[in-house]
């Protein structure tokens, strides 16, 4: 499945979901804003000294048909709103969706106050008195006034459903872009390993130690088979990222027997901290390859563990060798460690920090912290 074809999903929903959303919002606020035009009347209705039937009949009838109205109304501006999304940006929507809303509101409140003037026959009551708010020109005020208000709030209200719905749509992308990205950074990693690992393979054959050969092959089989089912979106407890580098180590030791101590020291309530998965692979292969892999002396390899602050803190420790046993240099220096440094920061943003340089003159460290976190 494709980005598009997910941003296009989403959109599908979060339009279902928005639509609905607005029904429910126009109803609630429609209900808040009858109960105000209702205070209204009745502060108006106050004032009145005499109120026959057909006066009560007279206020509701106008009372029903401006509600009529305004659901048109608004029923009008969410279609042209649709439209208008389609052809044009949201900011470039809004003048338009206002000038609409003066214009129909305008429109309406002349058709109202115009059909008012038929109803005073109908009922058998007086017409209006010309100076009184019942006229042609009061009721055309004071409607354009309830629905041109209306009209500003269902707007609002629409716009605040889109800014919400832009939102979520941009989340969504921003996720599966990083997801992407974390995805390409452990696929950078996997190659420069297994090419390691082939070239481990082939200096054993070389040396004519075929029994180790094919004990590397199958734990590189299966070492292989572990990591690539693993998401590279997904955290595991540092234990298990131990357990998986202990395998990785088995591979390494068929060829470095004989040059290469490593030890584990991981304090108890680390060992259940959530890490990226892999995230200790290229450290400890970088240590392997340029420490133990570029001396003919023996190399100590250390991985620690433990809580400062709020923090993690990993630290992958190797011996560097001297310049009178020390061999060619291999390329790619640096490589793991900038993927290293890429993922956690797509992962944690600012809330990380990898450092690496030699603390003594024969040792080189390679420090990560992370967020403490459980699960």
């Amino acid at each position: 499945m494709t980005l598009d074809d997910i941003i296009s999903q989403g959109q599908f929903r979060n339009g279902q979901t928005n639509s609905q959303g607005i029904r429910i919002a126009t109803l609630r606020f429609g209900a808040f804003y009858l109960i105000i035009l209702v205070l209204i009347v009745f502060a108006f209705l106050s004032s009145v000294d005499e109120i026959s039937v057909n006066f009560i009949t007279l206020r509701l009838i106008q009372f029903i048909s401006i509600i009529i109205l305004s659901l048109a109304i608004s029923y009008i501006l969410f279609h042209l709103h649709e439209k208008l999304i389609k052809i044009r940006t949201s900011e470039d929507s809004l003048p338009i969706l206002v000038i609409s809303s003066f214009v129909f509101s305008l429109v309406g409140a002349a058709l109202w106050a115009g059909a008012h003037q038929l109803y005073p026959a109908l009922l058998g009551t007086p017409p209006p008195a010309p100076g009184s708010l019942d006229n042609f020109g009061g009721l055309v005020v004071i409607s354009w006034g309830f629905l041109f208000g209306w009209s500003s709030l269902f707007v609002a209200l629409v716009f605040a459903f889109e800014l919400n719905d832009r939102k979520l749509r941009l989340a969504a992308i921003r996720e599966e872009a990083l997801g992407a990205q974390m995805r390409a950074l452990r696929y950078q990693i996997n190659p420069h390993f297994l090419f390691n690992t082939l070239n481990s393979v082939a200096g054993l054959i070389e040396e004519g130690a075929a029994t180790q050969a094919e004990r590397m092959v199958l734990s590189l089989s299966t070492f292989l088979r572990t990591t690539l089912a693993l998401d590279p979106f997904h955290d595991v407890p540092l234990a298990d990222e131990i357990a998986l580098q202990e395998e990785y180590l088995g591979i390494e030791r068929e060829r470095f027997s004989d040059r290469m101590s490593f030890t584990i020291d991981v304090e108890a309530e680390a060992e259940a901290v959530l890490v990226p998965s892999l995230i200790l692979q290229p450290l400890i292969e970088n240590a392997i390859k340029h420490g133990v892999g570029m001396t003919r002396g023996k190399v100590a390899i250390s991985l620690k563990g433990y809580r400062q602050g709020r923090h993690l803190c990993i630290t992958v420790e190797n011996g560097m060798p001297g310049g009178h046993v020390a061999m060619a240099r291999p390329d790619g220096v640096g490589v793991g460690l900038k993927n290293v440094g890429e993922r956690l920061h797509a992962r944690f943003g600012e809330d990380c920090a990898i450092r690496s340089g030699p603390v003594t003159d024969d040792r080189f460290r390679v420090s990560l912290e992370l967020p403490w976190r459980t699960a």
